[in-house]
């Protein structure tokens, strides 16, 4: 938006995708310093409506970041497609020059001496970093609230949660306070808040994103980094720029990332593709009223594409599948946290869900963590089977819509108790403990306006084809995607 070449109304700026404002810094037609005040000045009024953005860095440092992106534009320089592009990290990846708290009163204000892998990728490819977003204490749970920054409301309704973990990342680009977003997923983290905010998000294959730096990588093999977006074709390039093998992660694939970034668009990419519809796991998993026929207008959009979709189903005790998640997730929280808990001085910081898991964990035995990815092994192995039939399978992306926000999380589902305080997110599992890509698709609303989604889950490594399917889904145009919060009169 240089003065010479006229001015874009802020809104018009903040709707543009981050591929489309790339695109244009790249040609001269926004200069990164006009891009990265209306962002700010857009969080300015934004941000206490929601709480998304937290630990903001000085906007006047801000503003000479951006001044030096133009500069060496104008030399013919790009340091990548996110060049000048402002950006906050979640915060329970390391950021050298931003404080990490993962939501915790015990490591609030703690600035960490180098960026993870995920975020020094994003750095070189010229994000600016603005701030970091919520999350709840390290992680844990599907909504995002903490003692040391509060809770992150709703982008369509403030009455109502953010969903999470990365609940602070879902609103901030909802209420077009970030372009693209990062995100981490152990729990349906790039899924959960995605659906209750109309966007997507993509949790990759096991390896696609190597985490770290780390004291452990090896066993913990549950969770992982990832992008979030208003288009696929950003999740996409997100991906591409986070993606790669890195040699501290020896697990990571080596895959060339840069095929992610290529062209989506395929012809006839979802005429053929066979559906299988695990609903609410033949009754197994309890869904709030509404959940199943807001999906059943996603999946519509498939079969108007030429897609198949049939019921399903999967042939696996979820029983089985809840015990190995509990076990594996108790034994990696206990692993990291065991010595905040153990030191009675700090133990009363942690969250009560906090203390659970760790002292769950540290009664669990090398038995039983075996005993569990057995289990999980067992999952996979049907997975093999089920991929032989049907090109990907699908679930909702929440057993809930949002709810208030002041409720820490749903004691009961359709009258049915919740037994703990992550039981109400029992449906992601199977995707989690798969090592499969799985992306929400947004799938429209309730007659209350609240959003859901739902997750679609493709054979391991097969993130490209994901997208591609993704990518024709939301070309087929379905209404609710245009349907945005009340953000405008804020950017004005």
């Amino acid at each position: 938006m240089p003065s010479d070449q006229g001015s874009m109304h802020q809104d018009a700026l903040l709707s543009l995708s981050a591929s489309e404002l790339s695109r244009q810094l790249h040609a001269k037609e926004l200069s990164c310093k006009d891009v990265m005040a209306a962002y700010l000045a857009h969080i300015d009024a934004a941000n206490p409506v929601v709480n998304a953005i937290v630990s903001r860095r000085d906007p006047d440092l801000l503003m000479d970041e951006a001044g030096e992106c133009d500069r060496e534009l104008a030399a013919g320089r790009s340091r990548g497609w996110l060049h000048g592009i402002p950006q906050a990290i979640k915060d329970l990846s390391a950021t050298r020059d931003m404080p990490t708290s993962m939501g915790s009163p015990l490591f609030a204000g703690q600035v960490p001496e180098q960026d993870g892998i995920m975020v020094e990728r994003m750095r070189r490819a010229g994000a600016i970093f603005i701030g970091k977003t919520n999350t709840p204490e390290f992680g844990l749970g599907s909504h995002t609230y903490n003692q040391v920054f509060g809770a992150t409301r709703n982008a369509y309704d403030p009455r109502l949660c953010a969903g999470g973990s990365s609940g602070g990342a879902a609103a901030a680009l909802a209420m077009r306070m970030l372009p693209v977003a990062d995100g981490s997923d152990m729990m349906g983290s790039l899924r959960n808040p995605a659906a209750y905010h109309n966007v997507f998000g993509l949790r990759p294959s096991f390896g696609r994103v190597p985490h770290g730096p780390g004291p452990e990588i090896f066993g913990h093999q549950l969770a992982t980094e990832g992008p979030m977006g208003r288009t696929v074709e950003d999740v996409a390039r997100l991906l591409a720029t986070q993606a790669g093998a890195h040699p501290s992660a020896p697990l990571s694939l080596q895959d060339d990332p840069a095929s992610l970034a290529g062209p989506l668009a395929q012809e006839d990419a979802i005429k053929g593709l066979r559906i299988g519809w695990l609903g609410d796991w033949q009754g197994h998993l309890a869904m709030e009223q509404g959940v199943l026929e807001v999906c059943q207008g996603a999946l519509a959009v498939f079969e108007d594409l030429g897609a198949r979709v049939e019921a399903l189903d999967p042939g696996f005790d979820p029983a089985r599948l809840w015990q190995s998640w509990l076990v594996l997730r108790q034994w990696a929280i206990a692993g990291s946290l065991s010595e905040v808990w153990q030191d009675v001085s700090r133990r009363d910081a942690l969250k009560p869900e906090a203390q659970w898991e760790i002292e769950q964990g540290m009664q669990r035995s090398a038995l039983d963590v075996h005993r569990a990815n057995v289990a999980r092994s067992a999952w996979h192995a049907r997975l093999l089977e089920l991929f032989q039939q049907y090109d990907a399978l699908v679930l909702p992306s929440a057993q809930v819509f949002a709810f208030d926000v002041e409720t820490p999380w749903p004691p009961q589902i359709a009258g049915r108790t919740m037994d703990t305080y992550h039981r109400w997110m029992e449906v992601v599992i199977a995707g989690s403990l798969s090592g499969c890509p799985v992306i929400n698709l947004p799938a429209g609303f309730d007659a209350r306006g609240r959003a859901m989604g739902i997750q679609v889950i493709a054979p391991h490594r097969q993130d490209l084809a994901l997208l591609r399917w993704a990518h024709a889904f939301e070309q087929a145009g379905p209404d609710w995607l245009t349907r945005e919060p009340n953000w405008r009169h804020l950017a004005n």
